[in-house]
């Protein structure tokens, strides 16, 4: 006799099994697509003390603006706390870059509930393996976070006749998030709660679209973080290596990178008076002189020279040759036989070494305990289950349309100022970090100078890389500045 099956195992309050197969192919396009999520209750110890908290983690449908069709479905993670009215109560959306990154390093590793606990920037092996942890630098106590993942991305991906790389280009893939905010301001009646948006990388130029977008839409943005922004691709050398754009952006990056790696992991005591002078010198001698080396080769000056020796440590000789020297050079020539972190350059490893196996020690440091975490917390703690793994990084840049306002490479400061003429209480944070060779700290100060003087446009620089706040002093730093940013914006409005 054939025994009885077991009864099927009863699934958690709350929890979600998604029955949907995503792609993040070009052609990835779903039939169709519901809004089912996973909610759960729970809390954390923030300062010796319970926060209680739901976390809602599914999919949204982003409605076109124009058409009322249904265009994509959106995968996010929304954790909101306390009882406050919607109208008193912020709400941050959070996104990282690439293109073709999800939102994975912000959402483990910046200001969620829950962090992973890493020894970042050391290379040394931890002792045991890095675990979620309370992040004791969340910002939940400030704002209602919505962590959402970019289309091809993560889980979330486009609905048919719409396809993934339909949304792969600057104006389509802001427009796409407009549809997600506004979906799901709506669905959660939030259209009264002050709105943030905190991009990261790529996420920055998207976010001054979107802001844009936003206002133009009726949607007030209250105030907007920049993290390690790359605002307008066509002042950065680094970007696509042009070979006719000036890297005075990076003079003090490599300043700050080359005092760090030749004292042996430590900064002079008067570093912020060096990294001002070295600013000085590249708005001053060296922007003089590096339009006509790149326009007609003209030589640089020996005063010129001898001071970018001694503010890098590179020979006067390597200057003579490479005046306008892009990152990828600069991090070639720093350390002989190291590879130096394009994302934070505090970061090194032996040519050969499996840490540098991947071209940036930095980024490999951190990549595979990311990956491999996310899906778990995902169905453990948020009780959301996916038939298809978690998608942290689509390699989309070559199918990406940079194309912007005119340009074949955005610009996305316009943007940003046509959203301050909108709404001219709209508040701005930039962030970025002295060893960020990706997104350069001063590259970001000449593009945000461009709007102007004026109490809402604030930057913070920290002595870490791009992702700053994996570093756990300087995420503290963020923590107390950022609730100083939500509290400027609360008064001012």
């Amino acid at each position: 006799m054939t025994p009885p099956p077991p009864p099927p195992v009863a699934a958690l309050p709350g929890s979600y099994a998604d029955p949907v197969i995503y792609s993040g192919a070009a052609s990835g396009a779903l039939a169709s697509a519901t809004e089912n999520a996973a909610t759960v209750q729970t809390r954390i110890t923030l300062e010796g003390r319970p926060l209680d908290y739901s976390a809602t983690t599914g999919h949204l449908t982003a409605t076109d603006l124009q058409t009322g069709q249904p265009a994509a479905s959106f995968f996010y993670v929304a954790y909101t706390a306390g009882a406050l009215p919607a109208a008193q109560r912020p709400i941050t959306f959070f996104y990282n870059g690439g293109p073709g990154s999800a939102s994975i390093w912000l959402h483990l590793g910046s200001f969620g509930p829950r962090r992973l606990a890493t020894t970042f920037p050391s290379t040394e092996p931890p002792v045991t393996a890095p675990a979620l942890v309370d992040n004791q630098e969340t910002l939940l106590d400030h704002s209602d976070l919505v962590f959402v993942d970019a289309i091809g991305t993560g889980y979330s991906q486009a609905i048919a006749p719409r396809t993934n790389a339909q949304f792969w280009g600057v104006d389509q893939d802001a427009a796409g998030f407009r549809d997600f905010v506004r979906r799901y301001l709506a669905a959660n009646n939030r259209q009264a709660s002050p709105v943030y948006l905190f991009g990261e990388s790529y996420g920055g130029p998207r976010t001054a679209v979107l802001a844009n977008l936003l206002e133009t839409a009726g949607v007030r943005v209250a105030g907007v973080m920049l993290q390690s922004p790359a605002m307008n691709y066509n002042a950065n050398c680094g970007v696509f290596d042009p070979g006719q754009v000036s890297c005075e952006g990076y003079l003090p990056s490599y300043a700050a990178v080359s005092a760090y790696q030749q004292n042996g992991g430590s900064l002079p005591t008067d570093f912020s008076s060096v990294l001002q002078r070295v600013r000085e010198f590249a708005a001053g001698p060296y922007r003089s002189e590096v339009g006509p080396f790149l326009a007609s080769g003209a030589p640089p000056s020996d005063a010129t020279l001898t001071q970018l020796a001694g503010y890098t440590g590179l020979p006067v000789l390597t200057w003579r040759q490479d005046f306008s020297m892009v990152p990828g050079a600069y991090r070639a020539r720093l350390q002989p036989g190291q590879v130096i972190g394009r994302y934070d350059a505090r970061v090194r490893a032996p040519i050969g070494s499996a840490l540098a196996a991947g071209g940036d020690p930095s980024l490999t440091l951190i990549g595979n305990v990311f990956n491999s975490t996310i899906r778990t917390y995902l169905e453990t703690e948020l009780r959301y289950t996916a038939i298809t793994p978690y998608l942290g990084s689509n390699n989309v840049l070559n199918l990406w349309n940079f194309s912007h306002d005119g340009k074949a490479l955005p610009d996305t400061i316009p943007d940003l100022a046509a959203a301050l003429t909108l709404n001219p209480a709209m508040k701005v944070l930039a962030m970025g970090g002295y060893h960020d060779l990706a997104t350069p700290f001063y590259q970001t100060e000449l593009d945000l100078a461009r709007l102007g003087v004026g109490a809402g446009i604030q930057i913070r620089n920290y002595d870490s890389g791009h992702m700053s706040y994996l570093d756990d002093r300087v995420r503290r730093l963020q923590k107390a500045d950022l609730r100083a940013f939500y509290n400027s914006v609360s008064v001012a409005q």
